[in-house]
């Protein structure tokens, strides 16, 4: 980076390579943009990695709802550059992941434990803007949206206080910025939401970034049987490495008629879904046992709708439910899954299977929906 470029302007603006999301079925658009200076409560992050996500993918696809023009990503981790007035949890220099679902800390949800059901990350969500109503990037005079109040794919980002956490220099921050979203919602879902336990039986349906978390979110809980089900079998390879005892190639065999064999016919105590389609979210409620319980965590198109059979739910007490973002309390539950990376009970750099230069970050995508990627 030349230092004329990375210099704020006058005090006020600085410029940074970009990958703008112009509009649904639009590839994304690497320009170089406008980052104005952090407002109040405000951080400005130099980006070291971001991770790229099926989420952002339907933002792409119109899918999932993202304001437009915007510069997408949120799954990230950097070093702060500077902060805006009367910020105290961080301090230029300090390395951080970017938490992409902002928590307010005093609502009814984060004092119940669930930071990332606070409606102040909902707001940023859904207006595509920080706290204030504002945006901090231009695209030759052109407002540029945030998303998700993180916007990885950025050189800089601004994001609010709150969604900034502090690790140890020492910590990779390549191996940070999954644990941005991936790790902890995957194995978030299992642990957290799931509840998993010990001697207990799984099944994951897609064996994605989230699903291979869930794997492991399941073994660490000590699960006896995990069961991987996805329609290709590099995922399937995957799936073992993270923990996964049985394997259902999707593409050649029923995959509820599969998992039933597997368990002699009872079904699973825990579903877990990891695709975001409709229809295996079916198909993995009706892998459960009776008391079973089937969770949702893969995003499906906006419009769709899921139907289960009533009697399922009365009479063998099933349960179908969401979890978003691990179900967790974020900065807690991330602090802890560092430690269990460094203790080795939890695998990181496994997941990272390949790194592009930010200019390549369609083709990332591209072998992302292809399955050649973790």
């Amino acid at each position: 980076d030349s230092p004329d470029r990375n210099t704020m302007k006058g005090g006020s603006i600085m410029k940074a390579k970009a990958a703008i999301f112009w509009e649904v079925g639009k590839r994304l658009d690497i320009q170089e943009v406008d980052v104005e200076k952090p407002h109040a409560g405000e951080v400005l992050v130099k980006l070291a990695a971001a991770g790229i996500c099926h989420s952002d993918h339907h933002v792409m696809t119109g899918h999932l709802f993202g304001p437009s023009p915007a510069i997408l990503g949120h799954e990230g981790a950097g070093i702060v550059a500077e902060v805006g007035p009367g910020v105290t949890a961080v301090k230029p220099g300090d390395h951080i992941i970017i938490m992409w679902r902002l928590s307010c800390g005093i609502c009814e949800y984060c004092s119940d434990g669930r930071p990332a059901l606070c409606p102040a990350g909902s707001q940023i969500r859904s207006t595509g803007k920080l706290l204030d109503g504002t945006t901090r990037f231009k695209y030759k005079g052109q407002e540029i949206k945030h998303f998700a109040g993180a916007s990885t794919f950025s050189e800089y980002t601004v994001i609010p206080e709150g969604s900034a956490l502090k690790i140890p220099q020492d910590f990779s921050l390549e191996i940070a910025a999954l644990l941005g979203c991936g790790v902890i919602t995957g194995v978030g879902a299992a642990i957290n939401c799931a509840k998993v336990k010990p001697g207990s039986t799984s099944v994951v349906f897609g064996a994605g970034g989230i699903g291979l978390n869930i794997i492991q979110g399941a073994a660490i809980a000590g699960a006896a049987k995990i069961i991987a089900v996805d329609l290709n079998a590099k995922k399937l390879d995957y799936a073992k490495t993270f923990g996964a005892t049985h394997f259902v190639d999707a593409s050649k065999k029923d995959a509820v008629e599969a998992v039933k064999a597997l368990t002699n016919g009872g079904g699973v105590d825990y579903a877990f879904e990891a695709v975001g389609s409709p229809e295996t979210i079916r198909q993995a409620f009706d892998c459960l046992a009776k008391r079973g319980m089937c969770v949702a965590v893969g995003v499906a198109p906006m419009a769709k709708e899921v139907a289960v059979p009533i009697m399922a739910l009365v009479f063998e007490e099933k349960t179908l439910t969401g979890s978003l973002y691990g179900s967790a309390k974020i900065r807690q539950d991330t602090y802890m899954l560092m430690e269990m990376y460094k203790a080795g009970k939890l695998k990181l750099d496994e997941l990272l299977t390949r790194k592009y230069p930010f200019a390549q970050i369609n083709e990332a995508y591209d072998n992302l929906i292809k399955g050649e990627v973790a």
